[in-house]
């Protein structure tokens, strides 16, 4: 073995140098994707490296988009070149295309934001957004991420899963973002059995105070649930009484981007 190959076998088994700088800018992006914005001193912190380092990583990441500061937060959160990648490198990209137009429409109809989101593990991901007509809407962002249990999306894309995969996908501790979010397994599981029963989801508070949601499967070709769509608004206009007529009209939406991506209903 030469000196090159030596070398060569050097930097696949241990990062040095920029090939460190790689893999900590990486690492500051599942940071931001798990913990939804952070700033430097918390991103450094969870590196273990001082803050300055951290602070020269989040500097190039957002001079290319990879991430975006919050106004006058001094906070982060992933940028539009993250999901600009995303989309063109996963078949969400085509859901994404077919279903952007459609989300709009919905959203002018209903008078409320319109997402649709994938599962991530334990987390529900946006990955198409649509503002309503009202000045008053929901803070959610294409990219943003946030705990499957809490959200309506989660809970329908986790109601596809079997108990065991749920168990597994959610892990044994269910964190409480407000005093209405599900914390116990069982819990979960009935309201998931609920899910499957009426063909949508809610939620009530359980991600947000003040914040109410409603969501529906999309399905592909396959009839497999691939993504979320999701109406969401302030609890005070999207009353749990309006739950059914909103998930109507959300199942029409979605039931039309299912069959552009192939979904023939039954």
């Amino acid at each position: 073995m030469n000196e090159l190959d030596d070398n060569s076998n050097g930097d696949r088994n241990r990062p040095a140098g920029a090939v460190q700088s790689v893999d900590r800018a990486l690492a500051v992006l599942e940071i931001l994707a798990r913990l939804g914005t952070a700033g430097v001193t918390e991103i450094a912190d969870e590196l273990g490296v001082h803050k300055s380092t951290a602070s020269r990583l989040v500097a190039v990441l957002d001079s290319r988009g990879y991430v975006s500061q919050l106004k006058n937060r001094g906070k982060f959160r992933l940028g539009n070149s993250l999901v600009r990648l995303a989309r063109t490198a996963s078949p969400d990209g085509d859901l994404v295309r077919q279903s952007q137009e459609l989300c709009a429409e919905l959203a002018e109809t209903v008078g409320e934001s319109v997402n649709i989101s994938i599962l991530d593990g334990d987390r529900s991901v946006s990955v198409v957004k649509a503002d309503g007509p009202s000045g008053v809407g929901t803070n959610t962002w294409v990219g943003q991420s946030s705990p499957a249990h809490a959200t309506s999306s989660g809970k329908l894309l986790l109601s596809e899963l079997s108990d065991a995969e749920i168990a597994d996908s959610v892990g044994g501790s269910l964190i409480a973002l407000t005093p209405r979010t599900i914390t116990h397994l069982a819990t979960l599981s009935e309201s998931i059995a609920t899910i499957l029963d009426r063909g949508w989801a809610q939620s009530e508070e359980e991600l947000e105070v003040g914040m109410n949601a409603v969501s529906v499967p999309i399905r592909d070709y396959t009839a497999r649930v691939i993504a979320a769509l999701s109406v969401s608004g302030p609890a005070y206009r999207l009353l749990p009484e309006r739950f059914d007529e909103v998930a109507r009209a959300a199942l029409d939406t979605a039931q039309r981007i299912s069959s552009r991506l192939g979904y023939a209903a039954p």
